[in-house]
């Protein structure tokens, strides 16, 4: 694999423009195609084998106006009561706006100054288009506005309206720009992974379109892939230009340095990428579609990085040739700064009481993990948006006027081919009686007489704790066979439930399939089960850091959120996956380097201190540029893209700092020589995989001293 990366990257870069050309016709291509038959985003929230489903499909093919998006009208008078006459004619202009089944209006609330309208669509959310469609709204009730009223949306439809963001791109483009120019000192040098980054990151976001013309891709899948393949693709181009600087300045020309960095920084590349795509597919085991379909967009824009980065940037490396040194690097012939000597005085420092450091840095990591343990997930609504956004007015304006239950009602849906037709006799007034509900509507017949239908209002607003148990209550005291409970409230209790059941086994696929995959590479038993925990230790941190930022509220109103609120349900999947793969990077570039100076010396020491001193630099610079564009992420409206890009950013900082600084260089100086110790039978039956060729055994030497 190294010789045909080799071959690659040299061929790359001495005939550049066919490369280059290359790229820019797949580009071409790629646009062209998808701008003819791309597809759209379209979420699916179908939660398979859950009661909140089997009533929600029994609504759709019993009451179709029952089964389509909502939205909701606010009408609160700023002076006196609400006028009965003015709303009644924003129902009827509602009323003919397109895809609109029905338009009710609720009494006023005690007060009378604010007014709940309710509108019901004959289409599901994911299938119209929310910003048109709540235009259309704002346009029937611009009498209301215009008589003093104030009007505010919620529901479906609007929470559905994404604006346009493009400032965390921004920043973090900025950010890596400043911090290459930094560590490399030429313009050229800092642009050119800019470049390729953003060429392959092209292609995939593209690619996206066309995956979703046969497929149904998440609404916020496009932005998840942007956020990480720009901060990989930035990395996997920042590595193998860093050894191809290094190659320049031992005296190779441009095309043998090309060709060496692929061989040996970009199979660590190749290998890295790998690893996320291996963590994406986790996703699969979710079971859940909007999940699952983020895994595969994410993994295509991973992989067309990976692709730019062993093919395109060779060819952009043979065509700058000596001006991605610094000036007087070229005339001195070398690479000031390669080695990191800081990385190595402080590994010697950490070899000199190994177990010292190593307790110390994992106290840290588990006391920031602490946290985690009181985590509760809850995807994110209304009441979590920032208090400025008409969603969250309409909210509060819905729950001081009408109760916090209002915003969270329930719809109990009955099949009275299977229960009977009497089974609703009684039912609201045993659904009543039930601890934590307010108050129950008079059942709903559908139209053939087959099924009926029962809104209940509980007490409890949809963040509050006791919704969960409310829902449990109905389905186990209450309701009989036949009969299910659903709303907006019960699949969010239903996906909850589902999500942390299946993370376990997520985690479990995830991390062994990655431990196999670096057990075949570096042959070595403990070094892959040590990145595993360790990685472990990072996403346990971030998942901490999480809880005591947005549910205890430490930092919510810096992220622009009124108040503490529950980790996103969607968090903790996206999140290991992601995450997993990503500190799978530096920890694969890592390995290569050390592994590659043990088999040259011997010496298990000093091949961790050279390994660390020559990765120190990049490391550090990949993993600010990373933390950099995570962060940028974190202003993101978007509560669950929030909590994605503060959580990624918490975990590469704590990885690069540490994990890689600490905890890296104390584990492997314990173990010595068994860091790359097989067993004998395993051995055996593996695959031979030589990355940097040589000899399989490193030089004999001398024993070492006790580490501590």
């Amino acid at each position: 694999m190294s010789g045909l990366l080799y071959r690659l990257g040299r061929a790359a870069a001495l005939r550049p423009w066919r490369f280059v050309i290359g790229w820019v016709l797949v580009v071409g291509a790629v646009a062209g195609i998808a701008a003819a038959v791309g597809g759209a985003t379209h979420d699916d929230y179908r939660l398979s084998g859950t009661g909140s489903q089997r009533a929600t499909d029994l609504l759709a093919e019993r009451f179709p106006a029952l089964s389509g998006a909502d939205a909701r009208v606010v009408v609160h008078a700023r002076t006196g009561t609400v006028d009965a006459a003015r709303v009644a004619a924003a129902q009827k202009r509602i009323a003919t706006l397109p895809h609109v089944s029905s338009v009710e209006v609720a009494p006023p609330a005690p007060g009378g100054r604010t007014q709940l309208v309710t509108v019901r669509y004959d289409r599901k959310v994911t299938d119209l288009e929310p910003k048109e469609t709540l235009d259309r709204l704002k346009g029937a009730t611009v009498d209301l506005r215009a008589a003093g009223d104030q009007v505010e949306f919620g529901g479906q439809v609007p929470e559905n309206v994404t604006a346009p963001n493009g400032v965390a791109e921004i920043v973090g483009i900025v950010a890596a720009l400043v911090i290459l120019l930094l560590a490399f000192g030429s313009v050229v040098a800092a642009g050119l992974p800019l470049v390729v980054a953003l060429t392959g990151l092209g292609v995939g976001v593209t690619g996206i379109s066309l995956l979703a013309a046969v497929t149904d891709i998440a609404t916020t899948a496009p932005t998840l892939a942007v956020m990480t393949g720009l901060g990989v693709g930035i990395d996997y181009a920042l590595f193998i230009l860093t050894r191809h600087r290094e190659g320049l300045g031992a005296g190779l020309d441009a095309p043998e340095a090309a060709g060496r960095a692929n061989a040996t920084a970009g199979l660590s590349v190749l290998f890295a990428g790998f690893t996320v795509l291996l963590a994406l597919c986790g996703l699969v085991l979710s079971g859940v579609p909007v999940f699952m379909t983020m895994g595969f967009a994410t993994g295509l824009v991973v992989a067309a990085t990976v692709a730019s980065a062993l093919t395109l940037l060779p060819a952009v490396l043979g065509l700058a040739g000596r001006r991605v040194l610094r000036r007087r690097d070229r005339a001195a012939g070398t690479v000031t700064g390669a080695d990191a000597r800081w990385v190595r005085a402080w590994a010697d420092r950490i070899g000199r009481r190994p177990l010292v450091w190593l307790i110390a840095g994992g106290a840290l990591m588990l006391t920031l993990a602490a946290p985690a343990l009181g985590m509760r997930t809850w995807p994110s609504d209304a009441g979590s948006e920032p208090e400025s956004s008409t969603v969250r007015k309409a909210y509060d304006l819905v729950a001081a006027g009408y109760g916090e239950g209002a915003n969270a009602p329930l719809l109990v849906a009955v099949d009275l081919n299977r229960t009977g037709r009497t089974a609703v006799d009684g039912l609201d007034a045993r659904l009543a009686r039930v601890q934590g509900v307010a108050s129950v509507a008079p059942p709903r017949t559908s139209p053939d007489g087959t099924a009926a239908v029962i809104v209940v209002t509980p007490r409890y607003g949809p963040q509050d704790a006791r919704m969960t148990g409310l829902v449990d209550r109905i389905r186990a005291d209450v309701l009989p066979s036949g009969a299910d409970v659903t709303g907006l409230t019960a699949v969010y209790a239903d996906l909850s439930r589902v999500l942390g059941d299946r993370l376990w086994p997520v985690i479990g696929a995830v991390v062994a399939t990655s431990f196999v995959l670096l057990l075949i590479v570096f042959r070595s038993l403990l070094a892959p089960l040590k990145a595993a925990v360790l990685n472990l230790l990072s996403i346990g941190a971030a998942y901490g850091v999480l809880t005591a930022v947005f549910q205890w509220g430490w930092g919510a109103k810096l992220l622009g959120l009124p108040h503490g609120v529950p980790v996103s349900s969607f968090i903790l999947l996206l999140m290991f996956a992601v995450l997993f793969g990503v500190s799978m990077d530096y920890e694969v570039f890592l390995l290569s380097r050390v592994r590659e100076e043990w088999k040259r010396t011997g010496d298990a020491r000093g091949a961790v201190r050279t390994g660390l001193a020559s990765t120190g630099r990049v490391i550090t610079s990949a993993a600010l540029i990373m933390v950099a564009v995570f962060l940028g992420f974190a202003a993101d409206p978007s509560l669950v893209i929030k909590q994605m890009g503060l959580g990624l950013a918490v975990a590469v900082a704590l990885d690069a700092t540490v994990v890689r600084l600490v905890l890296v260089p104390a584990t492997m100086t314990l173990f010595g020589r068994a860091n790359w110790w097989l067993p004998a039978p395993l051995a055996r039956i593996l695959p031979e995989f030589d990355p940097h060729g040589g000899p399989a055994e490193p030089a004999p030497a001398a024993p070492e001293p006790s580490p501590v």
